[in-house]
């Protein structure tokens, strides 16, 4: 019995684009886990990533060659049509592989999944067990008579580690040449760079968002020990010798106990790479000596959903945080060395110009060092989403609609020349914070003297005609919508 598994994820960058930055450069958790368990269970399993091949034409030819029994794909609503083409293609060349979906999209959308007649199964939530199962049954010659099969939450601690080769040694074979098993999308962050979680689910109410997410990991959140997460890093230590990493938690900072033990023990075991997480606004504020400890751990930076500088549309999302809040967390980042990753959202329902410079103002204050804007887009399984159909307010008619680049409306009632600008003007720093990044750069480039007397000497030279000098600029990859002084 083989497996394939198929990553979709090409909405972003399309074909041929490993390596560029983070939904280019990333491995799936979830395709990553089930190779886990599957290989644990005994059963053959590879990857096809769409993201190395050339085109449709070069996946039916990788597909022919695998052969597999079983095909696994994974979807969130953006994969949709990619998703719904390659099973095409699948059941074109093996009629007989058996196609088994699962993720964000089907969980909250069955239905519309289940109307392709060529997609066999739908494993909804969390499908390490169920997948697992069904792979069984198939081996067995005992398949299921539900195409629905509802997932099980396991227990986290007795999963295995996610197999990161399965998409490191594919990679390899479509020119992956970098030692980092993920690619680096900040300079804070060096390679050999990973990515980890530590839990599942969220115990926050934003109604962009939730009950989704409830849908999928069930309500609150599941963590991993600590020892469980320390016991990975140090696999990965031993295996890649990473120099970084970051928790993809959706909030890692939820729980301050589990952060406090964290620390402690990732200090113990002698950890002093630079890490990234995701925190809230709120929580920063009231945890100040958290944000201190971790920072003294080797936090370099937190991604933050500050979302809007309105309180009133704040309060309509039920994001759980404020206007003076998000600015003084912003103050606290500042205080202990921390780069902040701003995400915000414009163009949300109800929300007018006024409120949308309100944003923008806020974000003129904060100064982050990432500016990640998005257009609202509104997401399947959410209460926003909901309200929307109820007002009439959507726009999106394609799945590829689903990305959240901040290019095109996504509900009625927007202003779209506005909005272009309010994106563009959001990311410009007020002239006194170009200053002092400047100053800052500039004291950070040349305060160690044997720096800038290397520097020195490549002026010399290159004005001298004593020395070639210089070098490439350094370019790092990064989403196309962010910016960094």
């Amino acid at each position: 019995m083989k497996v394939t598994l198929v990553y979709a994820g090409i909405a972003g960058k399309g074909f041929n684009s490993l390596k560029q930055g983070m939904d280019s450069g990333w491995i799936s958790h979830g395709l990553a886990s089930l190779s886990a368990c599957l290989k644990e269970a005994g059963f053959e399993v590879d990857l096809i990533d769409l993201r190395a091949l050339r085109g449709w034409e070069h996946f039916r030819e990788v597909f022919e060659q695998r052969d597999p029994d079983v095909v696994g794909l994974t979807m969130m609503s953006v994969d949709f049509n990619p998703v719904m083409e390659a099973i095409s293609i699948i059941k074109e060349v093996k009629p007989e592989a058996i196609t088994v979906v699962g993720g964000p999209h089907p969980t909250a959308e069955p239905d519309e999944v289940l109307e392709n007649p060529l997609v066999d199964y739908i494993v909804i939530a969390e499908g390490e067990i169920t997948f697992t199962n069904l792979v069984r049954s198939i081996a067995a010659g005992s398949r299921p008579q539900s195409r629905k099969l509802i997932g099980i939450h396991p227990d986290l601690d007795k999963l295995p580690f996610a197999d990161r080769d399965l998409f490191l040694e594919e990679w390899r074979k479509w020119g992956y040449d970098l030692d980092s098993p993920e690619v680096p999308f900040v300079e804070e962050l060096p390679p050999p760079f990973v990515t980890i979680i530590a839990g599942r689910g969220c115990r926050y109410k934003c109604n962009f968002c939730k009950p989704m997410e409830d849908f999928l990991f069930g309500k609150g959140t599941r963590r991993r020990s600590v020892d469980n997460v320390i016991a990975e890093l140090k696999m990965l230590r031993d295996k890649y010798n990473f120099a970084s990493f970051m928790f993809h938690d959706d909030c890692l900072t939820e729980d301050r106990e589990w952060v406090i033990e964290f620390c402690e023990k990732y200090k113990a075991e002698g950890f002093t790479q630079p890490f990234f997480c995701q925190s809230r606004a709120d929580i920063i504020y009231h945890h100040e000596d958290m944000v201190a400890l971790m920072a003294d751990a080797g936090l370099k930076g937190y991604f933050i959903g500050f979302e809007s500088g309105n309180d009133r549309v704040l309060n309509f999302i039920r994001k759980g945080t404020t206007r003076e809040k998000n600015i003084a967390a912003a103050k606290i980042c500042r205080k202990y060395g921390l780069t902040i990753w701003a995400n915000y959202m414009l163009g949300l329902p109800t929300e007018t110009e006024e409120e949308v410079m309100d944003t923008i103002s806020m974000l003129k204050i904060i100064d982050p060092d990432y500016y990640s804007p998005a257009f609202y887009t509104p997401h399947p399984g959410s209460d926003l989403f909901q309200y929307g159909l109820q007002h009439n307010l959507h726009l999106v008619m394609d799945h590829d609609s689903y990305r959240r680049n901040p290019t095109e409306a996504k509900i009625k009632g927007l202003d779209i020349e506005f909005l272009m600008w309010a994106r563009d003007e959001s990311q410009k720093r007020l002239f006194r914070n170009r200053v002092k990044r400047a100053v800052r750069k500039a004291w950070k480039k040349y305060s160690d003297p044997r720096k800038y007397a290397r520097k020195a000497r490549t002026i010399w030279n290159n004005l001298t005609g004593g020395g070639a000098g210089g070098g490439a600029p350094h370019g790092g990859s990064r989403r196309p919508e962010l910016k960094r002084a």
